[in-house]
């Protein structure tokens, strides 16, 4: 660990600050949420998005920070003004759909996922976690076709196999088998 956190502190230092910079910036949030110095990498994106507010990567990465400090309706905000930016874009819409699903909005977060699969299709995270969201609400079917899509993607995704597993024996007990 000691030397990650030295490499992204000689990054940091390397970096020469010029405040009309919007990549100085960018990279120096990215540094400091590396080394999880989230509200410092907080001020670079902000510093970022006053030059540049039509930076759909800002407004992402912005948001993935909040969501490491949990502020997750910001979070979402955030990722809200991404896709408005860039509406192609389908990581800021993955991401609105686990911050909303960190947030209890289920049904939400797998309307994100769907239109995360529309834009990338082939993307196993997006399903893996639709189907961990449709099994928080109960939605057991739906959860075991989306592992199983996962699994055909990635066969070595432990965590898609736990939860499908998981799915199954919840569906045998909703059912009574």
């Amino acid at each position: 660990m000691f030397g990650k956190n030295k490499d992204y502190e000689e990054r940091l230092a390397k970096a020469q600050a010029d405040d009309n910079k919007i990549q100085y910036w960018f990279n120096k949030g990215i540094e400091l949420t590396n080394l999880e110095r989230y509200e410092e990498a907080l001020t670079c994106y902000d510093k970022a998005i006053e030059i540049n507010p039509q930076d759909s990567n800002l407004w992402n990465n912005k948001g993935n920070t909040l969501g490491k400090l949990e502020r997750d309706n910001e979070a979402v905000t955030c990722f809200d003004k991404a896709i408005e930016i860039n509406p192609e874009d389908p990581y800021p819409v993955f991401n609105k759909g686990l911050a909303l699903s960190d947030l209890g909005r289920y049904k939400e977060a797998i309307t994100c996922f769907d239109e995360t699969l529309k834009l990338d299709p082939q993307n196993s995270d997006v399903l893996f976690n639709k189907g961990w969201a449709l099994a928080d609400i109960g939605r057991h079917k739906e959860a075991i076709t989306c592992f199983d899509e996962t699994l055909k993607l990635n066969p070595l995704n432990e965590k898609a196999r736990y939860h499908k597993g998981l799915s199954v024996n919840q569906l045998g007990k909703d059912e009574g088998l």
